[in-house]
């Protein structure tokens, strides 16, 4: 690697820290000096990196934050199959604990040429978290495409659920049933789609929402139970959760509690995400239209790629209320 470095630079006549800076396609070199270093590489008789090789691949590169929730890999299966119907083959990309960082698996999918990337959540939707790699999509113009709220400063093509929407239709549910003690287990406090719903359910009641009705939880059964046994001893009688494992999760708080679902206490998820119809009681959710998500997802991310982009906008699609046996009346007092 370093004597292919040297020849180049020498070829070139720049340092060998410019030749690596345009084999690594790092910014700070003009475009005549990168291709004065390519066409070297060609002179030379090396090959170029497969990135710099002209034409993209067929590859797509499809992140999932995990998949323990089901609403996740419904997703996946819904946008794997509009690619493969666009000849796109998608490059599963997910998070595990200890595993391969975001960031790490963008570097990868640069060095196979893929022609786009589709993220259905991730940590752009964190406030808080690491966001340079998205940076470095934008420097690239790779087309890519997010799924749900993301932080307002990334400025890429985005497919949302309504979160306010889904709260409205959550709210108005449980008001109609008699609860006015309704509390709301939402994700972490930096992430984007928790924080609409939280702004949905503050425009309802005018901001007066007393503190101990809300409680940010992990995306997970385990933790949904944990932030519903908080809510249950602040004394709520309905709970609107994030994400229908924090729901099930909640359904277990109350059982453990020593109560019923829904005679004491009714609980809505989100998502409505695979045999949520098969739980025990069946679980009254916020349903995701994940399959005309998928297929405006499909439609923006081939524009970006053909070159036919619009403005980067974000699409908001209303979920729908699915009543099931999880929300009953609220026992009067």
């Amino acid at each position: 690697m370093s004597k292919r470095l040297a020849e180049v630079a020498r070829k070139v006549g720049v340092s060998e820290a410019t030749v690596s800076r345009v084999l690594n396609e790092k910014p700070g070199v003009s475009q005549v000096t990168r291709d004065a270093v390519l066409t070297a590489l060609d002179v030379l008789g090396y090959e170029r990196p497969t990135k710099l090789r002209g034409e993209r691949a067929r590859l797509v590169g499809l992140f999932l934050p995990e998949l323990q929730n089901p609403i996740f890999p419904a997703f996946g299966e819904v946008l794997g199959g509009g690619l493969a119907q666009n000849g796109y083959t998608p490059v599963l990309c997910t998070q595990t604990v200890g595993g391969i960082s975001e960031a790490d698996y963008v570097e990868l999918l640069l060095q196979q040429q893929v022609s786009g990337v589709v993220f259905v959540g991730g940590q752009y939707a964190q406030q808080g978290a690491s966001h340079e790699h998205y940076a470095r999509l934008t420097e690239l113009g790779l087309p890519t495409v997010l799924v749900n709220a993301s932080i307002a400063e990334l400025g890429f093509a985005t497919v949302s659920t309504d979160d306010s929407v889904a709260t409205h239709q959550a709210w108005n549910h449980l008001r109609q049933l008699g609860h006015t003690r309704i509390g709301m287990v939402l994700g972490p406090s930096d992430h984007i789609p928790s924080q609409r719903k939280l702004a949905g359910a503050l425009g309802i009641v005018d901001g007066q929402f007393p503190p101990e009705f809300i409680v940010h939880s992990h995306y997970s059964l385990e933790a949904g139970q944990a932030a519903a046994t908080r809510l249950l001893q602040a004394g709520v009688t309905a709970m609107i959760c994030a994400s229908d494992p924090i729901a099930l999760g909640a359904v277990r708080a109350v059982r453990r509690a020593g109560l019923r679902v829904p005679e004491d206490v009714s609980i809505i998820g989100f998502d409505d995400s695979a045999l949520m119809n098969c739980v025990e009681p069946p679980l009254t959710t916020i349903r995701q239209p994940i399959e005309t998500m998928g297929r405006m997802v499909i439609e923006l991310l081939v524009s970006q790629i053909n070159g036919t982009a619009s403005t980067p906008d974000e699409y908001l699609f209303e979920p729908e209320l699915v009543v099931r046996g999880s929300t009953g009346p609220a026992v009067p007092v």
